[in-house]
């Protein structure tokens, strides 16, 4: 029974297409042609109950069933119509009593409204949406997995939630071709119906006249009738199937069910039912013009507008007392026993003292953003970054200390480190940022700024304009995705300084559980934790992870200690040449710019050594047309989206870095020995003497 019941759905398709074959009693039909009526309502229902298309990723499938189902139904009543002189079972007769309520002119030409409507509109309609919605879904698939891999690399998602968003672009691509071509079968299924009506209509009068004994008059209406009925009960559930197969396929700009969104959208809009009401009531003032039901209408919308915006200006006086009392309040002492009371203890003032590692200062706009009783998701996505980057790069970032500001604009941030303003923002919070790609098919609408992480050129747009611009190419990402992006990428390019003692001593103990030896050995007998924090910082400026501290250390033993900073750190960057492999290299593959050996010679000739160490004294004639030629070769690699790597000499290497790193930061600068040997190395440009 269990067995049967599995394949339940299975067996039921084999029934249908019997139906086009096997003949069908009246009393079953009549059941069977309820059932499709009532299969159909509840589609059309559950279309707009969902709020989004993969809800109900059955469809396309479901939509052949259906059509398929009220085609057998077709052929049973089409049979019974023709072989028991129009009587097809009480639900036909019924259904064409109801159209036609005596005067068959006007019955048939009701019908066939409903058929124009249902061929013209509903089926053209759906027909249309299917298609546009399966093409801009496949163009818009780059983007959204554009944007995927830009919250995973920024720690916004992890590896699951990647993989579950790209199975869901993937779902959605699939469904919408399924229904672009699910949608020929709703067309193919409205025109066999209007054949269907012209064979019963003309075969049966004929097989009226020549095998009845009734006369024209009472062949026409009953065979009128009879087709009537039978085509209006196969039109009921097509117009329905048709109108869900239209409504599914819009679903994609919904945030709930229809009855939700068009409730709470229209309630959104207070002062556009009001100017409605008021124009009503205007136009019944008018002579010749239907007074009672404009004045009437008209009154109703003016009320229900003028109610909804007293709401929604409440509503914004209850949200605004709740974060204003949200906000950062001072000491609790100091409120208990006044201000300057509590400043009188010396010890009190030394607190106002504490510079905290990092800190992010916000307008009052985006404390939504960051409230989490508001709904504020940015302390979790930090959380996740924390997480991620210390699985990265080894490091474990403090905590981030989040607070408004009274005397900065409302869509503004800054961020500090240590203290110190190392960048700031704006975002609006009811818009999205569309990052402009290299050649857009098309310019969207919105207002022109700048990504703050990256410098890209972007609009920040309307989200109703979000899937237009997706289809055209840009890459929209939300107001928190732009916030925490430009915080990670500024934490990500600081980490360096975040690195103290403390944090050093922390992984050096951390590396005790599981290797107390090699610490016993290297600390302090080789290297102190000075100068290990100076090695590790080094490494941090220029994105080496320093995760793997047991090799570090091992590295600094094998060197003889850590007398000389800079040659200890090119030694410990050889021996994590596979970390720094991996961490540059996509796909076995690693795209670089080479120097030429005059140049290569001729900065090693420019380093010049004194007291504090060596540095490089590269003249301006030679140092400014190599910036000249890096600057057009880093623009390369911003269209292959992929990191600047300049590769050189292990003897040049550091001071090369440091002279880049003042013209180019986003440039990093390898040597030979720390890349394996497995790795494909492919020189995109060149930098030579001559530009």
């Amino acid at each position: 029974m269990k067995r049967i019941f599995n394949n339940a759905i299975s067996l039921a398709v084999v029934v249908i297409v019997l139906f086009l074959v096997l003949p069908m009693s009246a009393p079953v039909l009549d059941v069977m042609i309820v059932i499709n009526i009532s299969l159909s309502i509840m589609i059309l229902m559950i279309t707009m109950t969902i709020s989004e298309a993969l809800e109900f990723s059955i469809f396309p499938s479901l939509l052949l069933v259906t059509t398929l189902f009220r085609l057998g139904l077709n052929v049973s009543s089409t049979r019974l119509i023709l072989r028991d002189g129009g009587q097809a079972g009480v639900v036909i007769s019924a259904f064409g009593n109801l159209i036609t309520q005596g005067n068959i002119v006007i019955g048939v030409l009701i019908f066939l409204i409903i058929v124009l409507v249902q061929f013209i509109v509903i089926t053209k309609g759906a027909e249309r949406v299917s298609e546009v919605a399966a093409r801009f879904t496949l163009d818009a698939m780059p983007g959204k997995q554009m944007a995927i891999d830009a919250d995973l690399s920024s720690g916004l998602i992890d590896e699951k939630e990647a993989r579950m968003r790209r199975y869901k672009i993937q779902k959605e691509a699939d469904f919408y071709g399924a229904m672009d071509g699910a949608t020929k079968i709703v067309k193919g299924d409205a025109i066999m119906s209007l054949i269907i009506t012209l064979i019963n209509f003309v075969a049966g009068i004929i097989i009226g006249m020549v095998q009845g004994d009734s006369d024209i008059q009472t062949v026409l209406s009953v065979y009128s009738i009879a087709t009537i009925g039978d085509g209006l009960v196969s039109q009921l559930p097509s117009l329905m199937i048709s109108t869900a197969t239209g409504m599914i396929v819009t679903r994609s700009v919904s945030d709930g069910s229809l009855n939700s969104d068009v409730i709470g959208q229209f309630k959104a809009q207070p002062r556009a039912i009001m100017a409605t009401g008021v124009i009503l009531l205007l136009l019944g003032v008018f002579p010749g013009t239907p007074t009672l039901p404009l004045l009437l209408v008209g009154a109703a919308l003016t009320a229900g507008g003028f109610i909804g915006e007293r709401r929604m200006d409440e509503e914004k006086k209850q949200l605004q007392v709740q974060e204003e009392a949200q906000l950062e309040a001072p000491p609790p002492e100091a409120t208990a026993a006044g201000e300057a009371e509590y400043f009188k203890d010396i010890n009190n003032v030394y607190s106002l003292l504490t510079v905290e590692p990092i800190e992010m200062e916000f307008g009052y706009s985006l404390i939504p953003l960051v409230d989490e009783n508001s709904g504020g998701k940015l302390i979790s996505r930090i959380v996740i970054f924390r997480r991620q980057y210390a699985q990265d790069m080894g490091l474990v970032i403090p905590s981030i200390r989040l607070h408004d500001g009274a005397g900065m604009g409302t869509n503004q941030y800054i961020i500090r480190i240590r203290g110190e303003e190392v960048a700031r923002g704006e975002v609006l919070v009811d818009y999205y940022l569309a990052l402009e790609p290299p050649n857009p098919t098309s310019e969207i609408d919105g207002i022109e700024a700048i990504e703050p992480a990256y410098g890209i050129p972007s609009r920040w747009i309307l989200p109703e304009n979000k899937e237009m611009a997706e289809i055209y190419g840009y890459t929209v990402i939300t107001p928190l995705t732009v916030m925490l992006t430009h915080l990670s990428e500024t934490i990500k390019r600081h980490a360096y300084e975040l690195l103290g003692r403390t944090e050093v001593m922390q992984l050096v103990e951390h590396l005790k559980k599981t290797d107390p030896d090699l610490v016993a050995d290297a600390i302090p007998n080789l290297v102190t934790y000075a100068a290990l924090e100076k090695i590790l910082r080094n490494l941090l400026k220029e994105g080496i992870p320093i995760r793997d501290l047991g090799l570090i250390l091992e590295a600094i033993v094998d060197a003889g200690g850590a007398r000389d900073i800079d040659a200890v750190t090119e030694q410990v960057r050889t021996r994590l040449s596979r970390t720094i492999t991996r961490r540059f290299c996509e796909n076995g593959q690693l795209r670089v710019v080479t120097l030429d050996a005059e140049v290569e010679k001729k900065i090693l000739a420019a380093l010049t050594k004194n007291e504090q160490g060596v540095y490089l004294a590269l003249s301006p004639d030679v140092m400014q047309p190599m910036m000249a030629q890096l600057g057009e070769l880093r623009k390369k690699f911003q269209e292959l989206s992929q990191t600047p790597v300049v590769l050189t000499s292990q003897v040049i290497r550091v001071y090369l870095s440091r002279l880049i790193a003042q013209f180019y930061p986003d440039v990093y600068v390898l040597s030979f020995h720390e890349i394996t040997s497995n790795i494909q190395i492919q020189a995109i440009g060149n930098i030579t003497l001559q530009p």
